[in-house]
């Protein structure tokens, strides 16, 4: 029997993973398996940028992108840039627009300017410090990398404390950009305040959402279409990594994850 009664509800292998910053609390399924992580990513990716902010290689406000956007604007979906391919659909700052090329612009920008591949960059600075061993990223910086639900956690716990990075500019990260910006969260629509950090989603009040009701405002993180998830809650300390056989669906995923991880929540405070 898994840890978590929704857990059984999935008719598809799925593996989670739940830890503070001081114990596991939980693993279910296969955690060892190496699956595709698709958007989540974009958290990997925006730390490893990050990473090349803190160390002076790469300014958050120096332009990047379309005319009038910089690295910030790229890392918060708020440079103007469309979902998949094409020209900006607006100037920077209008509207949070979720964008896979703008997470590629945002790699090649980071290549230059490290003078490495992008991912060569993020296996050297952040895959390899912290022993994510089973995780691989070798191409879209957007989707492209698969790994372990051990490896989505131990993302997770860097992101809740971070040890590449300082903490004031995880702290920055994890802050909202460009408030009050209206947009599209995919998969549970229209968000009047579609927050969001330096590449990591925050929870806020956003509803519908993927995380529980009753989630933490601070919570942030990202969830992908191949069915993946990786939140953090800041203030009780809490991660959770999730990884599945089938990709995203509403009827499934957007149905089972808020109930799941309201499970999750519910057993943590049982046990603080």
């Amino acid at each position: 029997m898994s840890s978590y009664p929704t857990l059984d509800a999935f008719d598809f292998p799925v593996s989670l993973a739940v830890c503070t910053d001081v114990e596991i609390l939980s693993l279910d399924g296969d955690v060892e398996a190496v699956r595709p992580w698709k958007s989540v990513t974009k958290p990997l990716a925006a730390l490893a940028t990050l990473v090349a902010v803190h160390r002076g290689l790469v300014d958050l406000d120096e332009p990047a992108g379309p005319e009038g956007s910089t690295v910030r604007h790229l890392l918060a979906h708020a440079s103007g840039l469309p979902f998949e391919a094409g020209a900006p659909a607006q100037s920077p700052e209008r509207r949070r627009v979720y964008s896979n090329i703008g997470f590629d612009t945002l790699g090649d920008h980071v290549a230059r300017r490290v003078g490495t591949s992008f991912a060569d960059w993020t296996n050297a600075v952040v895959l390899e410090p912290l022993e994510l061993t089973s995780t691989t990223m070798t191409g879209s910086p957007a989707y492209s990398a698969t790994g372990s639900t051990l490896d989505v956690l131990g993302l997770g716990t860097e992101l809740l404390t971070p040890t590449l990075i300082s903490a004031e500019l995880g702290e920055q990260a994890r802050t909202v950009s460009f408030p009050g910006l209206a947009g599209v969260l995919p998969g549970f629509g229209r968000q009047s305040h579609n927050d969001w950090g330096l590449g990591y989603e925050i929870r806020a009040d956003k509803s519908p959402h993927w995380t529980a009701p009753e989630a933490d405002p601070a919570t942030f993180g990202h969830f992908g279409q191949s069915g993946s998830f990786l939140w953090v809650d800041p203030n009780a300390r809490l991660v959770a990594a999730f990884l599945g056989e089938k990709s995203f669906r509403e009827n499934v995923h957007g149905r089972l994850w808020p109930r799941l991880n309201s499970e999750i929540l519910t057993a943590h405070r049982r046990q603080v």
